[in-house]
């Protein structure tokens, strides 16, 4: 089986942990999964984000960069790291709501799972055994490519409120034209920078 796990190092914050992330479609155990995370099995300690409530890789990106820097800064709002990336994809300071939107539900099939590297036991190549032996999809790239494949946007406006705002046109997620998905991420990236602003 291969592999599209992808090993990110984020530029502004030098001391942060490597961060692995990998996109799965067709997903066929997502149940399975999400027992395993509300078991609190140690093994499954990742992110796991509903990838049809993520626009573009900058949207995934901004929430992990959220979550590393609070984790470094001690400002965890949420049980782990992990459960942080997934609490800072919402607009809103309600964690339970955050996990109903953009965590791993029954009916997923579309998935993004994260992995930080907190301790140094966790190395690209186990996170890459873990989740081929465990996750039941087809690895596509990180990418706002396959995003675009995957991505509602109706219930991505609806999650952050912007339905005023025009939908991108379907097929067009990678184009530099595209001035409604452009506007949409912008919307939604600042829906994120500013949560719990005062």
């Amino acid at each position: 089986m291969s592999s599209c796990l992808e090993t990110i190092h984020l530029p502004h914050l030098p001391s942060s942990p490597e961060v692995h992330a990998a996109l799965y479609k067709d997903v066929q155990n997502a149940p399975h999964l999400r027992q395993q995370l509300l078991a609190g099995n140690a093994e499954f300690e990742y992110a796991f984000i509903d990838a049809s409530m993520i626009l573009s890789r900058a949207h995934a990106l901004s929430a992990i960069f959220r979550a590393v820097n609070d984790y470094l800064n001690d400002r965890l709002k949420s049980r782990n790291i992990h459960s942080e990336v997934v609490f800072s994809l919402s607009p809103t300071n309600n964690i339970a709501d955050s996990f109903r939107k953009f965590g791993i539900s029954d009916t997923t099939s579309s998935l993004l799972v994260v992995k930080i590297c907190v301790t140094p036991d966790i190395t690209h190549d186990s996170v890459a055994v873990h989740l081929a032996q465990n996750v039941e999809g087809t690895a596509v790239p990180f990418d706002d490519e396959a995003l675009s494949e995957v991505s509602d946007i109706a219930k991505i406006k609806k999650a952050y409120k912007l339905g005023s705002l025009p939908s991108a046109p379907s097929g067009q997620a990678n184009g530099t034209n595209d001035k409604g998905k452009r506007q949409l991420e912008l919307s939604v990236l600042g829906a994120i920078a500013l949560r719990g602003a005062t």
